[in-house]
């Protein structure tokens, strides 16, 4: 008698392999069987065919607030992600008391206490209020930064970086699954390369995952390519590229070049992978079409010094061109009408929500670059934005790339309440979905076993994740049935709020939390430690 018995599935068991027909037990937490299962189950699910694959991975998002508030993580869950991985360059923990205060101002729509301190702590708290997916994170350099030397862009001395490091080893040893950097957001902007070789080889003490978003996607792309590849060598740490892209038409031809770059590091036998979402168009706020030098301090400083006329001329000099010392996501973009704002706190700018940058700046009748700066002013945050900066021909070249797994990079959500107040980018309910619809069953760029492995298995081994990421007795039951002819994402730039279809069930732990394409409001999910963890 088993607690749960998957009859006539077509298991897809996340090693790469060709599918093939069995049965698959599920008992507690574990698969116990697969093949010609006999015997009955409490529960019996006839896959009827259908694809049964692992739980999916997803490699990078911004759940972090979203869970807190919805622990049933719909839009990812309905695209059959049963593991988020959380934690781009500030994670939720370490906090000291000025970070609490300060994240505390910044809340959007979300409210929440902050009742944690480290990030095990948060982990904790997620799981305590009910979550339905899993949830493991990163440690994030930026945080770790601010941690110990506030918002201020200058180098530590000795015994500042040593703290950093205590604040990583803690972290590595509570369960992070590595260390993390976003390199063109202060303060991660402020750290340099001998800074990040110092963390990073705390965290590969504990056999962590070095993450990192480049320091340039656009003009100094392969630059910072160089300074990842270096920081991983030093530091003997393995690496990931978060989001790998080329951004800017003038850059796109570089994405060839940084590919045979990659590929002759992992050739030499440096540990590299990536990750990356299926979009053309990615999502960050108007900080990023703004240098470092303006927004150190924190975003009270940066508010302040957008309300300087002196300031805001040199802004609009320096968003202008195109600059080896910081990323520009505006001049990427091309220009004002490729820049979407999605997300404002302030009501009074909420109608404004999915509007171009140039048709509000037309609507103020005002300069786009100003316009910026206004917005952040009168939001009183970073604004949520989209910029269309990649190449859809660069999307299907990394697909095709066997090293490259998959991540949505966005919050998990519900087109219903809070969450209806701010667009969001469709891959927060489409990035999944799209690859398996769009790019496997239409397109055909690679065959579904091997979208699966990268979607499972490899992110499982590059986190080095304890039973998880395949389908084999003793693993944890983290599964998904879904029709390969039939799933699709349905979420648009115009209208982003929108489930994927043909995810059919999903488990979590051996628990279903999608039965018949509807959620059951289970939520079984679980910290999933990295392989530093120490009890």
């Amino acid at each position: 008698m088993h607690d749960i018995l998957i009859r006539n599935g077509l298991i897809y068991d996340g090693n790469g392999r060709a599918p093939f027909p069995a049965d698959l037990a599920v008992d507690g937490d574990v698969i116990t069987a697969i093949g010609r299962v006999t015997g009955r189950a409490r529960q019996e699910i006839n896959a009827g065919g259908l694809a049964v694959s692992p739980g999916f991975i997803n490699m990078m998002c911004w759940a972090n607030e979203s869970l807190i508030h919805d622990g049933r993580s719909q839009s990812d869950i309905r695209q059959g992600v049963t593991l988020e991985i959380l934690g781009e360059g500030f994670s939720m923990g370490p906090l000291n008391d000025e970070l609490k205060v300060y994240m505390k101002e910044r809340q959007g729509d979300i409210r929440y206490d902050i009742e944690w301190t480290t990030l095990r702590e948060y982990l904790a708290f997620l799981t305590r209020r009910g979550v339905s997916p899993n949830v493991a994170s990163f440690i994030g350099a930026g945080g770790v930064r601010a941690n110990v030397l506030g918002f201020a862009d200058r180098r530590p001395t000795a015994g500042e970086l040593a703290q950093m490091q205590t604040l990583v080893r803690q972290a590595m040893a509570d369960g992070a699954v590595g260390l993390s950097a976003a390199l063109i957001y202060a303060p991660d902007s402020y750290a340099d390369t001998a800074e990040l070789i110092a963390l990073a080889s705390a965290a590969a003490e504990y056999d962590g995952l070095f993450a990192v978003h480049l320091r340039s996607e656009g003009e100094t792309f392969l630059e910072a390519l160089e300074e990842f590849l270096q920081i991983v060598a030093e530091s003997s740490v393995r690496g990931e590229i978060y989001h790998l892209k080329a951004s800017g038409r003038r850059n796109w031809p570089k994405l060839e070049k940084a590919i045979a770059r990659v590929e002759a590091a992992r050739a030499a036998g440096l540990p590299v992978t990536a990750d990356m979402y299926t979009y053309h168009a990615s999502a960050t706020g108007l900080d990023a079409m703004m240098p470092g030098w303006v927004q150190e301090g924190g975003h009270q400083a940066w508010v302040a010094r957008l309300r300087d006329p002196a300031v805001r001329e040199r802004l609009k000099a320096e968003i202008a061109l195109p600059s080896a010392d910081w990323e520009n996501s505006y001049h990427e973009a091309g220009d004002a009408s490729k820049v979407l704002c999605v997300s404002f706190k302030n009501d009074a700018l909420k109608p404004l929500t999915g509007k171009s940058l140039a048709e509000i700046a037309a609507l103020r009748g005002g300069d786009p670059v100003e316009t910026a700066m206004d917005l952040v002013i009168e939001d009183d945050s970073r604004v949520g934005c989209v910029y269309f900066t990649m190449s859809e021909e660069n999307v299907r070249r990394e697909i095709g790339l066997p090293w490259v797994s998959f991540c949505s990079d966005s919050a998990s959500l519900a087109p219903d309440g809070i969450f209806l107040r701010s667009n969001p980018h469709p891959r927060a309910y489409g990035s999944f979905a799209r690859l398996l619809g769009k790019f496997v069953r239409d397109e055909g760029l690679i065959s579904l076993e091997e979208a699966v492995r990268r979607l499972s298995g490899l992110p499982a081994d590059n986190l080095k994740l304890d039973r998880r990421g395949r389908l084999l007795p003793g693993h944890f039951a983290d599964v998904v049935i879904f029709d390969p002819a039939t799933i699709q994402d349905h979420a648009t730039f115009d209208r982003p709020h929108q489930y994927a279809t043909g995810v059919r069930d999903v488990l979590v732990n051996g628990v279903p939390v999608l039965r018949d394409g509807e959620h059951t409001g289970a939520t079984p999910g679980r910290v999933v430690d990295g392989p530093g963890r120490s009890d």
